[in-house]
């Protein structure tokens, strides 16, 4: 054998030595026992549902005037607090005021005419009583020969035209009351319009925004004032379909304000909508807060906490170690008898910090895993390390 042949050989021996050792390191690199972190029992694990919102008035009124007019009073600017029957502004009177008047002389034309009414009326009685007094005197002479027939028919007529004008008299007195009632339906008419360019608050409030200033000329229903009610803030909080299912009114709730977000506020859901966002997929709820800070502002943003439960005892896994989830269920990695294994488990709540809890029975001695490695494979053995002392690692 040439020393060329054996130098050959000598290289083979060495990389076919290499390849081996090479092969049995990936064996064994490959089906070592892996450490996996798994999922523990836990107590008391607070359920909360998150959601994006702001802070609304549960009454909010913009208010204006029912006819239209120059703007000629405002008693009212915006961060005021007015209580309610309080004047806020007045337009211009002028020809209603006038109106006003010729009504209440209208109204005393009709007193007047009832007056006359009842004096004709009585005027009229007085005469039917005294010509059935003279047809009475003729119709008892009548035999003795001291009045003729016609004298007695004549009496006879002109009673009966009397009492004619007694029917006649009491239409008048009915008209008159008509005219008295119509007289004083006008008069009250044109108060109303009168009192319509007066414009109070209807209820104890505060003026978020004034839209018209002095001298404008505005139109029936145009808004000089926005209002909301004393009180009467509460959030308006977003919360996605997929986790709205749980919510119900009662349920407490922490508000943390962007202007303050160091701070928290206590609530409660008060109103769950009953109409969700076609085009957002969310469901509107509004939350009533029952340590509100003391200045508020419409519209700012908030950040909401709902607690919808608290588990007892719950198995809780990360969102990331479970795949497939679809709401109700998904596939979590387990070691069983220290190896690893894939199950389908059922699935209920989802915390705030993107854990999911596990209902589904497991096998007696079956462990989940919160981390997952890219080296898990089923039936590969597994040995479990206690959760954040380290990733699951080869």
């Amino acid at each position: 054998m040439t020393p060329r042949l054996r130098t050959f050989l000598r290289y083979v021996m060495a990389l076919a030595a290499f390849g081996g050792l090479a092969a049995f390191g990936a064996f064994f690199l490959r089906n070592r026992p892996i450490e996996v972190e798994v999922a523990t029992i836990e107590e008391n694990v607070p359920i909360r549902v998150f959601g994006l919102g702001s802070v609304e008035a549960r009454v909010l009124s913009r208010i204006g005037f029912e006819v239209g007019a120059t703007l000629a009073e405002l008693t009212a600017d915006h961060g005021d607090r007015v209580a309610k029957g309080q004047v806020l502004a007045r337009l211009d009177p002028g020809e209603q005021a006038a109106k006003v008047a010729k009504a209440r002389a209208g109204l005393s034309i009709a007193e007047v005419g009832i007056g006359r009414a009842t004096a004709n009326l009585e005027k009229a009685f007085a005469v039917v009583a005294q010509r059935d007094a003279v047809a009475a005197r003729r119709q008892s002479l009548i035999g003795r020969d001291v009045v003729t027939q016609q004298s007695l028919e004549e009496a006879q007529r002109d009673a009966a035209v009397a009492r004619a004008d007694v029917t006649v008299a009491r239409a008048e007195g009915e008209q008159a009351k008509a005219q008295l009632a119509d007289a004083r339906a006008q008069l009250q008419l044109e108060e109303t319009m009168l009192r319509h360019r007066t414009l109070i608050a209807p209820f104890d409030a505060i003026v978020i925004e004034r839209h018209k200033e002095l001298g404008t000329v505005v139109k029936p229903g145009d808004s000089i004032f926005t209002l909301i009610e004393v009180g009467s803030y509460w959030g308006l909080a977003f919360i996605d379909e997929a986790r709205a299912g749980f919510i119900a009114e009662g349920q407490p709730v922490e508000a943390r304000l962007r202007s303050r977000p160091q701070e928290t506020f206590a609530g409660r859901v008060v109103r769950i909508g009953l109409e969700s966002d076609r085009v957002t997929e969310e469901r509107r709820v509004f939350i009533k807060g029952d340590t509100p800070p003391s200045h508020v502002f419409l519209g700012e943003q908030v950040e909401f906490r709902i607690t919808v439960a608290t588990l007892p005892r719950a198995l809780m896994a990360p969102e990331i170690a479970v795949s497939g989830y679809d709401g109700r269920q998904g596939t979590v990695w387990t070691v069983e008898d220290g190896k690893l294994a894939r199950r389908l488990v059922g699935l209920r709540h989802r915390s705030d910090d993107s854990r999911l809890e596990i209902v589904s029975p497991l096998p007696e001695g079956a462990q989940v895993a919160s981390r997952i490695d890219p080296a898990f494979r089923e039936g590969r053995a597994a040995r479990i390390i206690a959760p954040g002392t380290g990733s699951a690692r080869q």
